[in-house]
C-alpha cells in the first residue's frame, strides 16, 4: 500500500510517497518517492510516477482524501483570515471546508449535490435524533430515508423524528429567511410534526433533566427569545460564523423555549446559520455525545448577552472539530 506522508521542517511541508508492506510479522515503511512542496506539485508528480502506477491506483481513495482536504487548507492559509481568539489554529481548517463547499461541490451537478445532501441528511438526523435518545440505528435509518422501509419494533414518533428533520433540511437548506421569531417557531413546528401537539414557546416552566442551569420561567422565554435575537444580530457580524453559530446554539439551549424538541430545534439553528453563511452544515455526532454536553454546561457560565471566550472556546473547538471531520468524511 502506498500513502502520501508529510514532514514538516520549520514552516515548510515536504511531500512524500511512503510504501507500507508486510514482512513477516513487521510492517516495514519507507519512501519511495519525494512529491514536492506544495500539493500542486504533488498532483502532477503523481501523474509522472509510472513506476508505482498500480500502487497509486489500488491506492487511489486514500490518496484523494489526503490531497483534496490539503488542497484546500493550501488556499485558505494564502487568505488574509482575520485571526479568531475561539477557532485559533482551526481557523484555516474551517475556512478550508468552506472553500472546498463553495468552489467544489457546489459547481457539481444538482443530481449529484442531491445524492451527497442525502447522504449527509441521514448521517445528520440519524445522530441529532440519537442525542435525544431514539433507537433507530443508523442502518436503519438509511432503510427508512432513502428505501421507504420502516424498521421493527420501533415508535412513530422515532420513524416520524427522522422524517421530520430530513424534510425541515431541505425546506431550509436554500433559504434566505432571516432568524426570527416566527423562523424559530415554525422550525420548531415542522420538527415535531406528529410528535408534539404543543407548539409555539412554552408559558410553563420545566426542569432540564442532568443539567446544572436553571432553564428560562415560562413568563419570560419570550423576552429572552427577544434578547438573543437581539445578541445574534448584534453579533452576526462581528463574529466567525461558526462561533456565531456554536455561541447561539448554546444560548438557546439554556433558554429551552419550548416544551420538547430544544436539542433539535438548536441543532438545526446552528446548522441554518452556517449554511446562511455559506458555511458547509455540521453534525453533532452520537458518539461525542459527553463531550458535546460537557462543552455545554462550561459555557454555562457565561449570560445570555455575553461571549466570554473563557467560558466558549471548549464548545467553539469541539465543534470546529466535528465540522471538519464531519464534512471531509461526508463531502469529498
Amino acid at each position: 500500500m502506498v500513502y502520501i506522508y508529510k514532514k514538516i521542517v520549520g514552516n515548510k511541508d515536504y511531500y512524500y510517497l511512503r510504501l507500507s508492506e508486510r514482512k513477516g510479522k513487521r510492517v516495514i515503511s519507507k519512501d519511495i518517492a519525494y512529491l514536492g512542496s506544495s500539493i500542486d506539485e504533488v498532483k502532477k508528480n503523481l501523474e509522472k510516477l509510472s513506476k508505482y502506477k498500480d500502487e497509486i491506483r489500488k491506492s487511489y481513495k486514500k490518496i484523494h482524501n489526503f490531497i483534496e482536504p490539503n488542497y484546500y487548507l493550501e488556499k485558505a492559509k494564502k487568505l488574509k483570515l482575520k485571526k479568531d481568539v475561539f477557532l485559533k489554529d482551526k481557523l484555516e481548517y474551517v475556512e478550508a471546508c468552506k472553500l472546498h463547499f463553495d468552489k467544489h461541490f457546489k459547481k457539481l451537478d444538482l443530481l449529484t449535490q442531491k445524492e451527497i445532501l442525502k447522504d449527509f441528511v441521514i448521517e445528520f438526523s440519524f445522530n441529532t435524533a440519537s442525542i435525544e435518545g431514539n433507537t433507530i440505528n443508523l442502518e436503519e435509518a438509511r432503510n427508512l430515508l432513502e428505501n421507504g422501509l420502516t424498521p421493527k419494533d420501533k415508535s412513530l414518533r422515532e420513524i416520524y423524528d427522522l422524517q421530520n428533520t430530513e424534510r425541515v433540511f431541505f425546506d431550509i437548506y436554500n433559504s434566505k429567511k432571516e432568524i426570527n421569531q416566527e423562523f424559530i417557531i415554525n422550525l420548531h413546528k415542522g420538527l415535531m410534526a406528529n410528535i408534539d401537539l404543543r407548539t409555539g414557546y412554552r408559558t410553563t416552566d420545566i426542569r432540564v433533566i442532568k443539567s446544572n442551569f436553571d432553564a428560562t420561567p415560562g413568563s419570560y422565554v419570550k423576552t429572552d427569545m427577544d434578547l438573543l435575537l437581539k445578541w445574534y444580530n448584534k453579533n452576526k457580524k462581528n463574529l466567525h460564523p461558526l462561533t456565531l453559530a456554536t455561541v447561539f446554539h448554546h444560548k438557546f439551549e439554556k433558554i429551552h423555549p419550548f416544551m420538547d424538541g430544544n436539542g433539535r430545534t438548536g441543532r438545526m439553528l446552528f446548522t441554518y446559520i452556517l449554511l446562511r453563511n455559506k458555511y458547509p452544515p455540521i453534525i453533532i455526532h452520537k458518539k461525542t455525545r459527553k463531550d458535546y454536553l460537557e462543552a455545554l454546561r462550561k459555557a454555562d457560565k457565561s449570560g445570555l448577552l455575553e461571549a466570554d471566550v473563557n467560558n466558549y472556546f471548549e464548545l467553539v473547538q469541539f465543534c470546529a472539530d466535528e465540522l471538519i471531520k464531519g464534512y471531509w468524511n461526508l463531502f469529498l
